[in-house]
């Protein structure tokens, strides 16, 4: 709010015709109206008058749960904010960075994993919510130096270029055939969707899940 000064409180002007030093009415209103405004602001920014260091350090501090999962047959238990998604699990807290953070939105499937047999994408799979599941990566697909059937095709297949899809690739097609979705090559395509490779080895892609699922 405000404050007016009466205009007798303002002095008239000098027999120069000048102004005085003492600011006018309007100036006074602006100059208060703005210095006003910006303490409202700094408080609503910065939250100095509208929460005490309890409620703000309460604020700064997000909840957290304890999760239990076993990630390529080790059991792993971790206290982890509860908005960390499987991908960030993976990468920051595991070290196991074969699965690829591409979109972040689920849209790409570089990050894809298999959660109890099943294939997801872990950037959209909060990790709390996987209580007692068991994940398989990339990094836990090989035994020991010998290769899954899937990533040799791929090598033999030379279905690859720069490599950064290839992990969520292997994964997700993995998880197609198990599920059965390798009648055709039509069908490897359909089930593979919502893997994109943008070098386009889309073909040999194809080639790789036929030569492991034995249709060539």
């Amino acid at each position: 709010m405000s404050i007016e000064v009466p205009e007798s409180a303002v002095p008239p002007p000098d027999a120069a015709g000048e102004s005085s030093s003492a600011p006018s009415r309007r100036t006074f209103i602006a100059t208060t109206g703005a210095v006003g405004g910006a303490v409202v602001a700094g408080s609503v920014i910065g939250g100095t008058y509208l929460l005490g260091p309890k409620e703000a350090a309460a604020a700064d501090t997000s909840p957290s749960s304890s999760v239990s999962l076993t990630v390529n047959g080790t059991r792993r238990t971790v206290t982890v904010d509860n908005r960390t998604s499987l991908l960030d699990l993976l990468r920051e807290h595991f070290e196991l960075t074969g699965s690829k953070k591409g979109c972040n939105a689920g849209a790409c499937g570089a990050c894809t994993v298999l959660v109890d047999g099943q294939r997801v994408n872990s950037c959209l799979t909060l990790a709390v919510r996987l209580e007692g599941a068991e994940v398989t990566t990339i990094e836990g697909l090989a035994d020991s130096d010998e290769l899954h059937p899937l990533q040799q095709a791929f090598v033999d297949q030379d279905a690859f270029q720069c490599g950064y899809c290839t992990p969520g690739q292997i994964m997700s097609g993995v998880g197609c055939i198990k599920e059965g979705h390798t009648g055709s090559p039509e069908e490897i395509r359909e089930w593979m969707s919502g893997n994109i490779c943008r070098c386009g080895c889309y073909v040999k892609i194809v080639r790789a899940l036929e030569q492991t699922a034995g249709r060539k």
